[in-house]
């Protein structure tokens, strides 16, 4: 991933083979997904004291725009809309700074920059039509093609007045140019009729024509603007993904990348470790949670955007970076640590919490692909070691695959249904049952965070509704939303779309809702930087283990 949001993994590309199709369910950490508004939240008046609120929040956010920090801006309105959700302004901000930093993320990537080189104007309609036909027969809702057309539109009036963008595309023309090949763009393609798919992809022809006309530019560069704007203006979790990003999709959806193994945010002038893989090229070399990256290579990373940050790690498998690490000493060390393919656990921290009790701890970070397996491992480890009961948590887990997750829960349910998705195209509609062989039937008990998401959702409601445990903590988040990975023709690209809504068993919908803890416990401490859970110190757990024992006296 490369958007640097808290706690987000930076995965790089390796090599692949295309799959046909992959169900996900990804929010925070997926990659580039950005962070949803309730779709419940309803728009009203705001109370004086949020107002204040919003006016601190949009001030410092403007200040991160005039920085051209992107991803940190569009993460800061995020937050704030979790506290003033449907705030017509921050949402506009947020949007704002969204188009921004996609686009940014573009023009930080190899891939999508020879595509805009190599792509000629046939080729690059034929992408734009392959979208929109793939929108047309898969997404949950019915759309708008003028609405996309015109979203298109604003994402290229924006990289009409980028950096990145210009230096790529137009740097002999001025800024007095670009305005006046807009309001000709506009007053030709704002007159078209646009009802049908066809109108839409002859309208964007039209585009790229006149500013080919207007300011010598490129007609794939245009359009290509054009399907990142149908693409990610669909919603929160949609997106064009080009060959590296979806490379990266697959990476994660393995578990598997080539890098160095490290978990980092944005830090004041540097890169923050968060976490660092056990096992990997950087835990190897000696980084720790809590070191500061303050060059790469020689090139300092104060001041550079994280997008910018993230594309100076990268790098093919067995070639070597040079780090220059500062650490709560404030003492600095020059470190060398070679890029290799690192194998990312979806299970930290399996042990036994009460050991006269029994009772077993495992986080669950994220649903891969060999999820299941690895908790089977473990759930057998545990249960060698004296495990009569288990807590499984999953906060600040983004989510991951519906099938991990179904599969996951399915471990601990007898039977009926796990969860059912719903779509507009009826190949969406489908209920999750649960089998009976193979079930697990400790007292169970799951930790959830308003940073659960979507599959992390799905295992939580589901424990819920069938009564198969307690949940303890706080509201999830409530990301209810399928995307289907879909690989395109061109440029090795692929296309991250919505294609259903998801369900708990009892029927309620998760979009905007969440799922509610039975015991509602708030968090005060943080994990600490190595990932740790230390009960004394997290009050979550400590209820968890007060609730599993409790648990285990009644079965008695």
């Amino acid at each position: 991933m490369q958007r640097s949001l808290p706690h987000a993994f930076f995965f790089f590309s390796r090599s692949f083979s295309l799959r046909d199709f992959a169900r996900l369910l990804f929010a925070a950490t997926v990659l580039s997904a950005a962070l949803a508004v309730p779709a419940v939240a309803q728009v009203g008046i705001v109370p004086a004291g949020l107002s204040a609120t919003r006016d601190a929040v949009i001030e410092r956010g403007v200040m991160l725009e005039r920085q051209h920090k992107w991803g940190e801006a569009l993460t800061h309105y995020e937050d704030a809309l979790k506290d003033i959700p449907g705030d017509p302004q921050l949402s506009e901000r947020a949007d704002w700074a969204k188009i921004h930093y996609n686009l940014a993320r573009r023009y930080a990537d190899a891939s999508f920059c020879k595509s805009v080189t190599t792509l000629n104007v046939r080729e690059a309609l034929e992408l734009y039509d392959e979208i929109l036909l793939k929108i047309q027969t898969h997404y949950v809702d019915n759309v708008d093609w003028r609405r996309l057309v015109r979203r298109g539109t604003q994402t290229l009036e924006i990289a009409l007045r980028d950096s990145a963008f210009i230096d790529t595309n137009l740097r002999s023309v001025s800024t007095a140019q670009a305005d006046h090949a807009l309001l000709r763009l506009h007053a030709v393609i704002d007159r078209l009729p646009i009802s049908q798919r066809r109108d839409a992809v002859a309208a964007v022809g039209h585009a790229a024509q006149i500013l080919q006309r207007q300011l010598g530019i490129r007609p794939a560069a245009v359009v290509m603007e054009y399907v990142s704007g149908a693409s990610g203006g669909l919603d929160t979790y949609s997106s064009y993904l080009t060959g590296d990003q979806l490379r990266d999709v697959y990476s994660q959806i393995d578990g598997n990348f080539v890098g160095l193994g490290i978990e980092m945010k944005a830090g004041q002038g540097a890169l923050l470790l968060v976490a660092v893989i056990p096992g990997s090229p950087a835990d190897r070399a000696g980084l720790t949670a809590g070191d500061r990256i303050l060059a790469v290579d020689g090139q300092s990373t104060e001041g550079i955007t994280t997008e910018k940050a993230a594309s100076l790690l990268q790098g093919p498998q067995g070639s070597v970076v040079e780090l220059l690490l500062g650490s709560t000493s404030s003492t600095t060390r020059l470190v060398r640590v070679r890029r290799e393919q690192v194998d990312v656990p979806s299970i930290h921290d399996a042990r036994i919490v009460d050991v006269a009790a029994g009772i077993a701890y495992l986080k669950l970070v994220s649903f891969q692909r060999d999820t299941s397996r690895d908790l089977d491992t473990t759930l057998w480890n545990l249960y060698r070691r004296g495990m009569k009961s288990l807590i499984i948590d999953v906060r600040g887990n983004p989510g991951g695959l519906l099938s991990a997750a179904v599969d996951v829960s399915d471990k601990f349910i007898y039977q009926g249904k796990i969860v059912s998705t719903r779509g507009r195209n009826h190949e969406e509609d489908y209920d999750y049952a649960a089998r009976r062989a193979n079930t697990w039937g400790v007292p169970l008990i799951v930790l959830i965070d308003h940073d659960s998401a979507s599959a992390s959702e799905i295992f939580a409601a589901a424990i819920r509704d069938q009564r198969r445990g307690t949940i303890v903590g706080s509201r999830s988040y409530g990301k209810g939303s399928v995307q289907g990975i879909f690989p395109l023709a061109h440029g090795e690209a692929g296309l991250r779309l919505t294609t259903a809504k998801f369900y708990s068993p009892s029927g309620r919908p998760i979009s905007g809702a969440g799922v509610s803890p039975d015991l509602l416990v708030q968090e005060v401490a943080k994990p600490q930087f190595d990932g740790s859970q230390n009960p004394s110190g997290d009050p979550v757990l400590q209820q968890a283990v007060q609730a599993a024992r409790g648990q285990l006296t009644r079965r008695q």
